[in-house]
């Protein structure tokens, strides 16, 4: 028969990270006025940790007494605090926690080589804050790509892209979008919207991309029309203008002609 302590023992370690007396390494948490030292434990670390144990290993055949000072600049102090405790005692409980300090927990358990909780960010992320990171579809799709660990985050976004991309141009933050996803989306089959309306996205995106452009057509100097032609030259091949109606080419595209390619002008 076997008998399951584990709660006893996840207890025990996490009253050996508040131990005053026998820790052996210090980490200097956070950069400028924000900065928090936690002691710890190197063996606990180097098994916890494949980032910790590089930096450890370094330090492994150092016997001056001396403490080991390890510094992590891009984690706030307050997000190390969480995953300590989650080496420690493996335990962690993200209901407690904002969806952008989850973000954040994830963040730091790549950059410490936490593969067990990076999964499990990532899953609980998409099984209750689908919802948030639809809204804030720019944040997690950048997140997602710059780093290959978080290939759920980036299959959510895949798929929210391809099978609802109209989800994500009525998202609050449309216009933060990068182009290539913005290309993506206006190609999609699945695009629940008017060809007008994907136009009027598009024309809304361009002019955010240079925030010193006037809203109004009738102020457009040459080299307004220029930037703005420039910032969406790679989405208007892929607009369907042959869908339009004649009233709608005439009213809310024949405005912006001088971005167009003069072939259209003439569909």
């Amino acid at each position: 028969m076997i008998i399951n302590f584990l709660p006893k023992l996840s207890q025990n370690l996490l009253d050996i990270l508040n131990d005053e007396e026998y820790y052996d390494v210090t980490i200097e948490v956070g950069n400028g006025p924000h900065i928090k030292i936690f002691r710890a434990h190197m063996v606990i670390l180097h098994y916890r940790s494949t980032y910790l144990r590089r930096i450890l290993s370094t330090n492994k055949n150092k016997n001056d007494g001396t403490l080991v000072h390890i510094k992590l600049s891009n984690i706030l102090p307050e997000i190390f605090q969480i995953i300590l405790r989650y080496i420690y005692g493996g335990r962690i409980s993200l209901e407690e926690y904002d969806t952008s300090d989850i973000i954040n927990v994830l963040l730091a358990a790549s950059e410490l080589g936490l593969q067990e909780l990076i999964t499990y960010a990532q899953s609980f992320l998409i099984k209750t804050k689908a919802d948030w990171m639809e809204s804030n579809f720019n944040l997690i799709y950048q997140t997602s790509f710059e780093n290959d660990s978080f290939l759920e985050l980036q299959r959510f976004c895949i798929d929210l892209s391809s099978k609802e991309p109209d989800k994500i141009f009525n998202s609050p933050n449309f216009s933060s979008i990068p182009e290539n996803l913005l290309v993506s989306l206006i190609q999609s089959d699945n695009l629940q919207m008017s060809e007008i309306q994907v136009w009027e996205y598009v024309l809304k995106w361009g002019l955010v991309q240079s925030p010193e452009l006037p809203s109004d057509t009738t102020n457009f100097s040459k080299e307004v029309f220029k930037t703005l032609k420039n910032n969406v030259r790679q989405c208007i091949p892929f607009i369907r203008f042959h869908n339009l109606s004649s009233e709608e080419f005439s009213d809310k595209v024949l405005p912006y002609r001088k971005i167009l390619p003069k072939d259209l002008l003439y569909i």
